[in-house]
């Protein structure tokens, strides 16, 4: 079985494409999305139109619960909140449906899903260190999870032969077979916060027991002008150039 994982996507159509497109020629056989389809960018509809379309199995993000208003965004910072806005005055009511339906987690056959933690999923946590891990890992179902909300790739696990102790890889070619439990960030498809500017998405061959994070090329210029076109904040177009 081949896994293709998205990670935090933005409403960042020309991203999603190319990363989809990638997904296509390694010839994957399902779609997972770790959330926040939306939020920053400015082709919400289209993005959701495209997991649609590919079938994809989406988790919620906080950028997706917020646009529907499950989800307080009083904590969010300025810019963000003026997304937020944008897009809940953006999508139809059966695009905002959608997000609300999405489930805080997926399980399925060989991985399982999340956006921030594992653990108490509707909190929406970050995962910065192996203490912050931990909980997540203990309850794991499956030997890998997926998770993003960071928007920077790290693998955090625990290995068979030190199952008491939680390592992590900065690693892009994970050999998850010599772990007991691995969970991993895989980025972000639309707006990377690793001072590399491409998409970033994974493919995971359960058949290899591998984890590949990979990174593409995108045409950020038309995600930028698609951006100030809508009349969102500059510094949401500026900050794709950067990787930040």
């Amino acid at each position: 079985m081949k896994y293709g994982i998205l990670g935090d996507i933005h409403a960042n159509l020309s991203a999603l494409q190319t990363a989809l497109d990638q997904m296509d020629r390694a010839q994957v056989d399902a779609v997972l999305s770790v959330g926040d389809v939306v939020g920053y960018g400015a082709a919400p509809k289209e993005c959701i139109d495209l997991l649609r379309e590919v079938g994809a199995i989406v988790v919620k993000g906080n950028h997706d619960a917020a646009c529907t208003g499950e989800l307080d965004d009083r904590h969010f910072n300025a810019y963000a909140r003026a997304a937020v806005k944008w897009t809940r005055d953006t999508l139809t009511l059966k695009e905002i449906h959608w997000l609300v339906e999405l489930p805080m987690t997926a399980t399925l056959e060989h991985c399982q899903v999340s956006h921030g933690t594992l653990y108490r999923p509707e909190l929406f946590d970050y995962i910065m260190s192996t203490t912050d891990a931990d909980p997540s890992l203990d309850i794991m179902e499956r030997p890998v999870c997926f998770v993003g909300h960071s928007h920077v790739p790290i693998t955090l696990m625990r290995l068979r032969e030190e199952p008491d102790r939680t390592a992590y890889t900065l690693d892009d070619d994970i050999d998850v077979g010599e772990a007991r439990a691995s969970l991993v960030n895989v980025g972000s498809v639309g707006q990377p916060r690793d001072e590399d500017p491409r998409t970033a998405y994974a493919i995971y061959d359960t058949d290899a027991a591998r984890v590949q994070v990979l990174r593409s090329e995108y045409d950020i210029e038309l995600e930028a002008h698609r951006i100030r076109d809508a009349g969102l904040p500059t510094v949401l177009a500026d900050r794709l150039f950067l990787g930040v």
